[in-house]
C-alpha cells in the first residue's frame, strides 16, 4: 500500500488553492488547505506535513512571518514559497528563514512539480542520513564496524585520520568485506556529517542511465526524459558521494567523471548550463584498480584523482579472530528479529566457522548465521546446524578433492558447476549469487549467457 504524502497549501486566494489542489491530487498527494499564515501554523501544530506550499502576501499573517513560526515547530518540513511580487530581497528573506525553494506567480506547474520532487527527495535523504547517524552514534560504532583484530584496528585508525579531511578516498576490498560501512564511517565523522550522503552502485546501471543518474538530464534529452532531473552530484552538493564498484564504469564515463573531479562542475545530459558542485567523493572497488590501470581498463589520471587516500578492507580469512564476535553479533541480531531463544554457538560450531575460508566474507557469514538461526530448534547452534548452510559451499571450495571425475572436468565446466551450485543455493537470486561468487551482477549475467544458463 502506497502512503500518500501530505501537503499543506497556504494561500488566501481560494481559486488559486483550488487549482493547486487539483494538480497535487493528480500527482498523488494528499492535500490540506489554509487561507492564512496563522491557520497554517496551527495546522502544523496539529499534524506533520511532508511539504508546505505557501504564498508570501496574505492579509493577516504573511507567509514570511508564518515561515519562521513553522520552522520553530518543525524545522525538518520543507517549505516552498510563492509570490506574485518577484524580488531578490523577498527571496533572500524567505531562504534565510528556512524556505526550501522560491517560485513566482503565475506558477509554471512543470517547475512546481520539479521543485516538489526535489523538496520531498531532499527531506527523505535527510531522514535517511539521520537514521544512519544514529546507527553510528559513537565515532566507530562497534555494532557496525565490528572487529578487534590487528588489521581492523589499523584500518580504523587510518579512517579516524582521514575522515575529518576533504580528501577523496578509494576503498578496496573483496565483495562482502564491509566497504560501504567504512564509507559511512568516513562521511559521518567528517565535517560534512550534517549534510547529505548519496550512494550509487556504478555496476547496476547501463552507461546511459549512469550518466543521467550522476549528472542529471534536461527534459527531452532522451526518450522518456519527460522532465528535468538533477543528478547525484547536485543532490550531494555540500556533502559526500559514494561511488560503489567504480571499476565497472565505461571508459567514456571515466572521462566525464574525471572532468567533474578536476573542474568541480558539470552539465546535465542534453543541457548547456554549467553547474558548480562541492562534493567529497568516496569510491570503492572489489578489483585492484592499479592492476586495472596497468591492463588498460581504467584511466590512470582518474585513478590518481580518486586514490588520494587508499584504504584496503581485509577479507574475513585474514581477520579470523573477528569471526567469533561477528558471528555472535549476527546470532543475537537475528535471534531477536525472529523471536528465537538461541544463546550461542557450541564449540564444534565455532570451530567449523573458524576453519571455513569465507569467500563471500562478512556478508556470507551474516547470511549463514541468519539461515541457521531461522532453521534451528534448539537454544544453541551446533556444527550440524551450520552444515545446512555451508555444505554446498564446501563442495564448491573443495572441488579439487572430489576425485577423478572432477579432475577430468575442464576449467569452464568447473566454473559452470560452481555457478550452478551457488545459484541453486541462492534459490535463483542473481544478486545474491554474484555477491557470494565475488563478482558483479554484470559479470554474472555475461557468464550465464556464455554457459547458456540465462533463464
Amino acid at each position: 500500500m502506497v502512503v500518500e504524502k501530505a501537503v499543506l497549501i497556504v494561500d488566501d486566494d481560494s481559486v488559486h488553492r483550488m487549482i493547486l489542489k487539483k494538480h497535487l491530487n493528480d500527482w498523488g498527494y494528499q492535500v490540506n488547505e489554509a487561507d492564512d499564515g496563522h491557520v497554517a501554523v496551527e495546522a502544523v501544530r496539529r499534524m506533520p506535513f511532508d511539504l508546505i506550499i505557501m504564498d508570501i502576501c496574505m492579509l493577516n499573517v504573511s507567509g514570511i512571518e508564518a515561515l519562521g513560526q513553522i520552522k520553530a515547530i518543525n524545522p525538518e518540513t520543507p517549505v516552498i514559497i510563492m509570490t506574485a511580487y518577484a524580488s531578490l530581497e523577498t527571496a533572500v528573506s524567505a531562504l534565510k528563514k528556512g524556505a526550501y525553494d522560491y517560485l513566482t506567480k503565475p506558477l509554471n506547474f512543470d517547475e512546481l512539480r520539479i521543485a516538489i520532487g526535489r523538496a520531498t527527495e531532499h527531506n527523505r535523504l535527510k531522514r535517511e542520513n539521520r537514521y544512519l547517524r544514529n546507527r553510528l552514534d559513537e565515532k566507530f560504532n562497534r555494532h557496525n564496524l565490528i572487529g578487534q583484530s590487528y588489521p581492523m584496528v589499523k584500518l580504523l585508525e587510518t579512517v579516524a585520520q582521514v575522515a575529518p579531511t576533504e580528501a577523496n578516498v578509494l576503498i578496496s576490498g573483496e565483495s562482502g568485506t564491509g566497504k560501504e560501512l567504512i564509507a559511512n564511517a568516513i562521511h559521518f565523522n567528517s565535517m560534512r556529517a550534517e549534510t547529505v550522503f548519496i550512494k550509487i552502485n556504478c555496476s547496476a546501471l547501463t552507461e546511459t542511465l549512469l550518466e543521467s543518474e550522476l549528472f542529471g538530464h534536461e527534459k527531452g534529452a532522451f526518450t522518456g526524459a519527460e522532465r528535468r532531473r538533477e543528478g547525484k552530484f547536485v543532490q550531494a552538493h555540500g556533502g559526500s558521494l559514494f561511488l560503489d564498484e567504480v571499476s565497472e564504469m565505461s571508459k567514456a564515463m571515466q572521462v566525464k567523471l574525471l572532468r567533474v573531479l578536476q573542474e568541480r562542475e558539470l552539465t546535465r545530459v542534453g543541457g548547456a548550463e554549467v553547474i558548480k558542485v562541492d562534493v567529497r567523493v568516496i569510491a570503492a572497488s572489489n578489483k585492484n584498480l592499479k592492476e586495472e590501470v596497468q591492463n588498460g581498463n581504467f584511466r590512470e589520471d582518474l585513478f590518481y584523482r580518486l586514490n588520494v587516500v587508499s584504504l584496503n578492507v581485509p577479507p574475513l580469512r585474514e581477520r579470523k579472530e573477528d569471526i567469533p564476535i561477528l558471528a555472535q553479533h549476527f546470532l543475537e541480531l537475528f535471534a531477536g528479529r525472529n523471536k528465537k531463544t538461541i544463546k550461542a554457538f557450541t564449540p564444534r560450531a565455532m570451530e567449523k566457522l573458524l576453519i571455513y575460508h569465507w569467500p563471500g566474507n562478512i556478508r556470507e557469514l551474516m547470511n549463514a548465521v541468519e539461515r541457521s538461526v531461522v532453521l534451528s530448534r534448539t537454544d544453541y547452534l551446533d556444527a550440524d546446524d551450520m552444515t545446512l548452510v555451508m555444505e554446498k559451499s564446501h563442495e564448491v571450495s573443495g572441488i579439487a578433492e572430489q576425485g577423478e571425475a572432477i579432475r577430468n572436468l575442464s576449467l569452464e565446466s568447473m566454473e559452470k558447476k560452481n555457478i550452478l551450485a551457488v545459484l541453486a543455493d541462492c534459490r535463483g537470486n542473481k544478486s545474491e549469487t554474484a555477491r557470494r561468487l565475488g563478482i558483479t551482477r554484470k559479470t554474472l549475467r555475461a557468464k550465464l549467457i556464455k554457459y547458456e544458463m540465462n533463464r
